[in-house]
């Protein structure tokens, strides 16, 4: 008889788009390298599809659609049986990690953190309360609780940001055994193609990528507009700066001056033409957490970026003090500066395709995730046993869980024998 082929279930927040969002590429790096050890792979969202999904079943995924407080989902995993399920972002674990622990004990879970959502969350507060932000004030909020409660819950979870990691480490308890360090991670260069990339003379404007859903992306396209764009513009009045990106909301479209060189482009199939085209990408980000991934799509396109100390969080980019704006005046200084001389255009743009392969090669991150999947298969029982915390909380959840999704699914049954009683008289 065969061995069965193992199976991973991953369980999406949304359905991947990774042609509009950077957690969307995220998923199908990690869904590749599944792919890349034989494991058979299904893939399951209470979400919604899109226009902009990805057509999964194209990579032989199996794609299913579940529903949120629903035993049928219970039926599914059963019927699976996977050796490792993910959950994509912590408010997943948070519905269906009760769930997987009592149907399939015997799976690792694993967590992709995506970014720290409390991170993300805890600057956007401070940024508003007009408080400096700290890691005793991330400390301080709910979903700081939440998410640091699903990463103990689960076997292992991967953290994007070396920055992350490290506050993890120093400002929480968490054994490093339960994280793993795994940013976006990229294949050797082609020098063919890396030879290929348009040159300075070719390339003009700036640009800005961002998904309108992300608050802060938003709060960049309206940072540029009000204290950047118009002090860069003053200096390079033939500058045009494109703004890029799926879901903008109306008042982002409104902000649309070609008048003013501040054009809403809204989402583009193909994002990467547009910016090995462009002569400078602007990250202006005040807040935010993880990995930028249309810096990391910039830089692999030759194209070089000026950037907040949030916008190269976590990785080398943070040290290249050329790119870095500390604030508008500063930001847009550089950005000149980048955009007109052309032998530091040159040098920013060599040491962004260096940095990739220096410090986030595939190979080298896929063969250490697989060698610490293959320990927790070995050892998953002392691993388990070692978190102590991690079985507490997971104990009084499969309690405080189980009863309440059961109450909801109760109450949306009786609601639909409500329903159909009233259709048939």
């Amino acid at each position: 008889m065969k061995n069965k082929v193992p199976e991973v279930l991953y369980i999406g927040y949304t359905w991947p788009e990774p042609e509009a969002t950077a957690a969307g590429v995220r998923t199908l790096q990690i869904l590749s390298f599944f792919k890349s050890l034989n494991y058979k792979i299904t893939l399951c969202s209470a979400a919604a599809k899109t226009p902009h999904s990805s057509p999964l079943e194209e990579y032989d995924i199996d794609c299913i659609a579940i529903k949120l407080n629903h035993d049928s989902f219970d039926e599914l995993i059963t019927k699976i049986n996977p050796a490792i399920v993910v959950f994509d972002r912590f408010l997943t674990e948070e519905y269906f990690g009760w769930r997987v622990a009592e149907r399939i004990p015997s799976a690792i879970r694993i967590l992709d953190t995506q970014d720290l959502h409390s991170l993300r969350q805890s600057r956007e507060l401070a940024l508003k309360k007009g408080t400096k932000f700290s890691p005793e004030f991330w400390q301080m909020q709910e979903i700081t609780l939440r998410e640091l409660a699903s990463i103990y819950r689960c076997d292992l979870s991967l953290v994007i940001s070396k920055f992350e990691m490290e506050l993890l480490k120093t400002y929480s308890s968490i054994d490093p055994s339960l994280l793993n360090y795994l940013p976006f991670v990229f294949d050797p260069a082609d020098p063919a193609q890396k030879n290929n990339i348009p040159d300075f003379e070719s390339r003009k404007d700036f640009c800005f990528v961002g998904n309108g859903k992300h608050t802060p992306n938003i709060d960049a396209i309206n940072f540029l507009k009000e204290d950047i764009w118009p002090r860069i513009r003053n200096v390079l009045p033939e500058a045009n700066l494109h703004i890029y990106g799926a879901y903008f909301p109306k008042k982002v479209i409104d902000l649309h001056q070609p008048e003013e060189g501040f054009y809403i482009k809204g989402w583009i199939k193909n994002i990467g033409e547009v910016l090995q085209n462009i002569r400078v990408n602007l990250l202006p980000l005040r807040f935010g957490a993880g990995l930028k991934g249309k810096l990391f799509q910039a830089a692999s396109l030759g194209t070089p970026s000026v950037m907040t100390a949030v916008g190269s969080e976590g990785t080398p980019f943070a040290e290249l003090n050329n790119q870095l704006g500390t604030n508008p005046e500063d930001f847009a200084e550089k950005a000149i500066r980048l955009y007109n001389e052309k032998g530091q255009w040159e040098e920013a743009r060599q040491k962004g395709l260096n940095l990739l392969e220096e410090e986030f090669g595939k190979e080298e991150f896929h063969t250490a995730l697989h060698k610490t999947l293959v320990d927790l298969h070995q050892n998953l029982e002392s691993h388990r046993r070692k978190n102590l915390t991690g079985r507490m909380l997971l104990h009084h959840t499969l309690g405080s869980s189980r009863y309440l999704s059961k109450w909801i699914s109760l109450k949306q049954q009786m609601n639909k024998k409500d329903l159909d009683e009233s259709i048939t008289g």
